[in-house]
């Protein structure tokens, strides 16, 4: 069973930048989707961008023009530079990978905290 990791989060100031890295314990083939979401404490989990497999993204409104999802390679699949942040993207980051055969792989998530 492929097992995501996901890295980078960490505590920023207002203003500032973080990138996202997604790290898979073996070769993902068949990929079609990649995205990632997040959940804020008491809240459900959203989607925050996602890039399908014709190239296409797509973005929450609230991060849009901030945010950029981007695809890298079958060990790192996907990435998330996050600029000029603000408090309400705090949350718990998660990547998901899916394949053209239904297959859905999550990470465990990385926390993602804003100081206003």
């Amino acid at each position: 069973q492929v097992q995501l990791v996901e890295s980078g989060g960490g505590l920023v100031q207002a203003g500032g930048s973080l990138r996202l890295s997604c790290a898979a314990s073996a070769t993902i083939f068949n990929i079609n989707n990649m995205g990632w979401y997040r959940q804020a404490p008491g809240k459900e989990r959203e989607l925050v961008a996602v890039s399908s497999n014709g190239g296409r993204t797509n973005y929450a409104s609230s991060v849009k023009g901030r945010f950029t999802i981007s695809r890298g390679n079958a060990k790192n699949p996907v990435f998330l530079q996050m600029n000029n942040l603000k408090p309400e993207d705090t949350a718990v980051y998660y990547c998901n990978v899916d394949t053209l055969f239904g297959q859905s792989y999550w990470g465990q998530g990385t926390q993602v905290t804003v100081s206003s």
